[in-house]
């Protein structure tokens, strides 16, 4: 992969919207609607889907991974880190994997990237409180993720269309 320094300037941009809309959300307590722990709308995981899409791979994993050390920086919480990083590199991981599969849409690809990122925040939660009782949480989690997933899946793909013939990278 050749990194421009278009396509650089292009990831700090989408780094800085994800990181301010995952601060932007934060101020929002979903709480008070979904009375249920862990539960968000993953705003920023648009912006990921869109970069995986439009500029492929590497500098999808790139934003995101930066994203999540830039925002428990910001937000002064280490604690958290651990969860985002393994929830959102799992979400990635999947969603690379299942992009090249033939017949399944943004929506189908994001899905499943919100489940994998529950997966791995699950994950996460089982090797901080060191057993397995949080794996009961795991199936309202998916239920949710397919409410968010489609969410990112839809405003990806209005982006999508009204981006149309606007090229990112030569």
């Amino acid at each position: 992969m050749k990194l421009t320094t278009k396509k650089l300037a292009l990831c700090a941009v989408l780094t800085a919207l994800a990181l301010g809309l995952s601060t932007l959300e934060s101020l929002f307590p979903v709480s008070v609607l979904v009375p249920l722990p862990g539960i968000k709308l993953g705003l920023a995981n648009i912006v990921t889907v869109f970069a995986l899409y439009r500029l492929g791979d590497i500098p999808a994993l790139a934003i995101l991974i930066a994203r999540c050390l830039l925002g428990a920086m910001f937000a002064g919480n280490a604690s958290a880190l651990l969860f985002s990083l393994m929830g959102g590199v799992l979400a990635m991981l999947t969603m690379i994997v299942l992009r090249r599969v033939r017949g399944l849409s943004v929506y189908g690809v994001s899905i499943a990237g919100a489940a994998a990122h529950n997966i791995g925040q699950i994950c996460a939660a089982m090797v901080v409180l060191g057993g397995t009782a949080v794996l009961g949480y795991l199936p309202v989690l998916l239920g949710v993720s397919l409410i968010t997933g489609t969410l990112t899946g839809f405003v990806a793909s209005l982006l999508f269309r009204a981006m149309r013939g606007i090229y990112f990278t030569q």
